[in-house]
């Protein structure tokens, strides 16, 4: 999951960086395209804004599937050293 969040980040981020460059280019290249500096500056950041933001979940996600996965694994190595104390338990008994 957090995979398809980083690829959607770094999408993000390399529109948002075009968009700023073609804020710095001057009308003449841009035929055919809005030649409104500001409008591209304003796409610009608020691409690169979502892809930051969608990296940062991505992160997150990440992190709480490492602590999932770290918790179920201590859950079942209790769980095993239970069950061979139990049966130390049931051999000494007899």
């Amino acid at each position: 999951m957090s995979r398809n969040l980083y690829i959607l980040a770094g999408t993000l981020g390399l529109f948002g960086v075009l968009a700023l460059g073609m804020a710095m280019l001057p009308h003449s290249l841009q035929s055919g395209l809005p030649a409104n500096a500001a409008l591209w500056r304003s796409v610009g950041l608020l691409l690169l804004l979502g892809g930051l933001i969608s990296a940062f979940i991505g992160i997150l996600i990440h992190l709480f599937e490492q602590v999932d996965r770290r918790s179920e694994a201590a859950r079942i190595g209790t769980r095993q050293a239970r069950r061979a104390q139990r049966k130390r338990g049931n051999h000494d008994a007899r």
